[in-house]
Order: structure tokens, then C-alpha cells, then sequence
């Protein structure tokens, strides 16, 4: 069993650090959330292995959408890499169904990374990230419709206009609710969406030399913010395994 311990980012740790400096000065003492949070045990989450490169994160984007909540709370984490090719005989006593992402809470292993989000809110509620009913949606559409086009092998089926039409109206809504899903803040929205626009950049531009065309700009700015982030980083695949993960789609 690969295991790879990744602990909170550095902003975290400098939080921490102050506390310590500064314990004497009430006034300047880090929130005792961050405290709390950062001396506590790791959650163990099992998580695709890479297909391209041993002992790195695999090309899951609901994974990662769970590995970017656990980095925005500033929680640490325990990955324990899983082979979905090949899966191991410990990984199917915990998980049946075989799917990844699953992680530990409260010593029972949690699938769904729906359901896991949830679960680290209401477990971890600070900082916020929770995204208002009426926004949650933003944007859902996208993904299948990418899915859609990488897939088509017909230029006239209008794949690629219907993933253009999604784009078109996620760029409006930005252009007038932006720069992120909930506006100024970083949301749960924004960390499923932001995988799934990883994989769009990369499979679309492998496959098929397209990319998000600059008219939309407030999409592009979006897409550059979220990659940006020192979460996004810290937990984004491979580009080989992007484009090695979504090669049977293409070519079956």
C-alpha cells in the first residue's frame, strides 16, 4: 500500500507559528480552529494511483474535489494510492464497489465525494464553503457536455456547439455574479467545477487541439484563478494521466 502524508499548507503552518510567537499577546493569537485542526490525526482517503508515474495522484476529478475541501480547511491527510486496474484486496474489504474517492471519518470509511463534502462542512465548518442552493448548479453542465464532444467523431452533431452554449452561459453569470460561483470567496461549487475544467483544458487540447475560446474571458480569468491556487496545485493530477485516463472514451 503506497502511502504519501501531505500536510497543511504553508499559510496554515504560518498561522500556527504566530500562535506560538505570540501566545503571550492574547490579541494576536491565530484562531484556535486553525490550532485545533492542524495538531489533529490525518484522515485517511484512498485515492486513484497514477497510471504514468509511481507513487503520484491519479486522474480523478471528484477525488481531487474532495482533496481541495480537505487543503481549503486546511485539514491534513493521509492519501493511501489505490490501483483501480488492479485493486488490491484491502482496498475491496473497505470499498466493494471499488470506487474511489473514500476516506475515514469517525472510523467509518465514507464514499461519494458528494457526500463526503458534505460531511467534511459539517464536520469542519470553518472556514465556510458551502455554496447557496440557488448557485449550486452553476455551471453542472459543462462537464457532460465536454464529455460529449471528446467523445464525437462526427464535426456536425453539434457536440461541440452545445458545450460552446454551456461556456457561453457560465461566462455570463461570471461576467455579472463573478469571479467565482459565490462571488468573492472560493466555494464548494467552485471545487468540483475546477477539476472538471482541468481535464476539459487538457483532454480537448490533446485530442482534439480546441481550447476555451477567448471569448470568453471571464471563463479564461476563472479557469486561471482556480488553477492558480496552492490547493489546486498541491492536488492536481498529472497531464499524462489526464490525457492516458480518457483515452479509451476516445478511442472506443
Amino acid at each position: 500500500m503506497s502511502t504519501v502524508k501531505i500536510t497543511p499548507s504553508a499559510a496554515a503552518l504560518s498561522t500556527s507559528i504566530k500562535h506560538f510567537a505570540n501566545i503571550q499577546r492574547p490579541k494576536f493569537i491565530a484562531p484556535r480552529r486553525a490550532f485545533t485542526i492542524i495538531s489533529m490525526a490525518p484522515l485517511e482517503i484512498c485515492v486513484k494511483q497514477s497510471i504514468t508515474t509511481p507513487n503520484k495522484l491519479g486522474d480523478c476529478p471528484f477525488t481531487q474535489r474532495v482533496l481541495l475541501t480537505l487543503e481549503e480547511k486546511n485539514l491534513p491527510y493521509d492519501m493511501k494510492y489505490v490501483d483501480l486496474r488492479n485493486k488490491p484486496e484491502w482496498f475491496l474489504k473497505i470499498s466493494p464497489e471499488g470506487k474511489v474517492p473514500l476516506i475515514k471519518l469517525d472510523e467509518k470509511w465514507v464514499p461519494d465525494s458528494d457526500v463526503i463534502t458534505q460531511a467534511l462542512e459539517e464536520k469542519f465548518p470553518q472556514p465556510p464553503l458551502t455554496t447557496p442552493p440557488e448557485k449550486a448548479s452553476v455551471g453542472s453542465k459543462i462537464f457532460p457536455k465536454f464529455v460529449a464532444f471528446l467523445k464525437s467523431k462526427d464535426p456536425s452533431d453539434g457536440a461541440e456547439q452545445e458545450l460552446l452554449d454551456e461556456l457561453t452561459a457560465f461566462n455570463d453569470y461570471l461576467k455579472e455574479n463573478g469571479p467565482f460561483i459565490n462571488g468573492n470567496e472560493v466555494s464548494a461549487g467552485d471545487l468540483s467545477l475546477g477539476p472538471k475544467l482541468y481535464h476539459l483544458e487538457i483532454a480537448l487540447g490533446h485530442y482534439k487541439n480546441w481550447s476555451v475560446p477567448y471569448s470568453f474571458p471571464y471563463v479564461k480569468s476563472y479557469m486561471k484563478s482556480i488553477f492558480s491556487r496552492e490547493s489546486f496545485i498541491n492536488t492536481r493530477a498529472l497531464k499524462e494521466d489526464v490525457i492516458e485516463g480518457w483515452r479509451p472514451k476516445v478511442m472506443g
